[in-house]
């Protein structure tokens, strides 16, 4: 008969029972000893690896999931408050946080000043909406348009419905005459080519 034994130390000792001639039992020598110390390490090890491996999906969805849209990473940068302004205005903040994806030629605050004094304060009024759509879609191409991929095309169909002309030269890139001045900022639904001028479509 096998008994199992433990002692304050967390050994656990298993012997052999035997019984003498005259039916008493008595205990034959010590088989194996088990640290219960080493059991509950082994226990702990699995918790703390399962633990783990949840712990690091989760950071990993996380990331994911905090990666900025274009509207977003538009709206966190300084040089932008005046078309995510023009954005919010016209209604297409929804739009451009969707799935996507778009490419967008973002105009510089300095872009939108360099228009004619009162421009924009007459671009922001509910009464001219479909004025100020129609030139922020002008700037918003489908599909995910690298600065590689711009160099190797002549003009793009905007949004809006217009072409618009791309020029490669020595000196940089242009489009429908504004200046390319910062490429390939990325977006979770696209990405945002800066340029120095606010782009006006050819029936406004």
């Amino acid at each position: 008969m096998l008994v199992v034994q433990a002692s304050r130390l967390g050994v656990i000792s298993v012997v052999t029972k035997f019984c003498d001639q005259n039916g008493k039992p008595k205990l034959e020598g010590i088989e194996m000893n088990i640290s219960t110390k080493f059991l509950t390490s082994i226990a702990l090890v699995g918790v703390f690896t399962t633990a783990t491996f949840v712990n690091a999906g989760h950071h990993e969805t996380a990331d994911v999931a905090a990666e900025p849209n274009i509207v977003e990473v538009a709206a966190g940068n300084d040089d932008f408050t005046t078309l995510v302004a023009a954005v919010q205005a016209a209604d297409l903040a929804d739009t451009l946080s969707g799935d996507g994806p778009f490419t967008v030629f973002a105009p510089t605050n300095e872009a939108f000043a360099n228009l004619p004094d009162g421009t924009v304060e007459m671009l922001l009024l509910p009464e001219n909406k479909d004025q100020l759509v129609a030139i922020l879609t002008y700037h918003v191409v489908a599909g995910d348009v690298s600065a590689a991929e711009v160099v190797e095309l002549s003009e793009v169909t905007t949004v809006q419905g217009d072409t618009a002309a791309i020029v490669v030269a020595d000196t940089g890139v242009t489009i429908d005459g504004a200046n390319v001045i910062l490429t390939d900022i990325d977006a979770s639904n696209g990405v945002i080519h800066v340029i120095d001028t606010v782009m006006m479509p050819p029936s406004e």
